[in-house]
């Protein structure tokens, strides 16, 4: 991965310079915990007016959403392999427009609730980089993660757009919120309902 031009693994000196990299002014787009890449691919197809950059550590999964977006010719998506902890040190303050979380791990475990990342130690991260009025996606299975999300969002007076504990019962529900990771997949299989939030930072 390290050969190809859209993938950065644990960059130096980034922050700020991730239009110039684009080429262009539009906006930037997050994918946290983005796995194979999937949404990270699907925003880009859907929105060429766009930038987007997938973040994850497990450079196995990426693997493939790095290579379909060398396939594809997608110039707007690039990927950064990195611990989450760092994100805030790889982008510039009002950098970032948007960030979807997608099927990340729920962490149960109350000692790992600072790791869950729509926790109040993640958004402060967030809130470093992202613009104001950002919008926060998140796509889950796990209902206690989100319950979790909803709250922490209510205490930090964030304004929820939508809140549904099962998505594909609604009537909403467009071609972007019908891209489907491998986890979504698989649960929805299972007869899970999705659970999904949007809240503006």
């Amino acid at each position: 991965m390290k050969e190809m031009r859209h993938v950065f693994e644990y960059p130096e000196n980034v922050a700020g310079t991730w239009n110039t990299f684009f080429q262009n002014e539009n906006p930037i787009v997050l994918e946290v915990g983005c796995g194979t890449g999937t949404y990270t691919l699907g925003l880009a197809q859907r929105f060429p007016e766009k930038n987007f950059i997938g973040i994850d550590i497990k450079g196995a999964r990426m693997w493939h959403g790095v290579t379909q977006a060398q396939e594809q010719g997608l110039e707007n998506a690039a990927f950064l392999r990195t611990q989450i902890e760092k994100i805030n040190t790889y982008f510039a303050p009002e950098e970032i427009s948007e960030i979807w979380v997608t099927f990340p791990d729920p962490q149960p475990k109350k000692s790992k609730m600072s790791k869950r990342l729509t926790s109040n130690r993640m958004l402060d991260l967030y809130t470093q980089f992202l613009k104001k009025d950002a919008i926060v996606h998140l796509k889950t299975d796990n209902e206690m993660l989100f319950d979790f999300s909803v709250e922490v969002a209510q205490e930090r007076n964030y304004s929820i757009d939508i809140l549904t504990k099962d998505l594909y019962q609604e009537s909403f529900v467009d071609d972007v919120l019908s891209i489907k990771t491998v986890f979504e997949t698989k649960f929805l299989a299972m007869g899970i309902p999705i659970k999904y939030l949007r809240y503006r930072i």
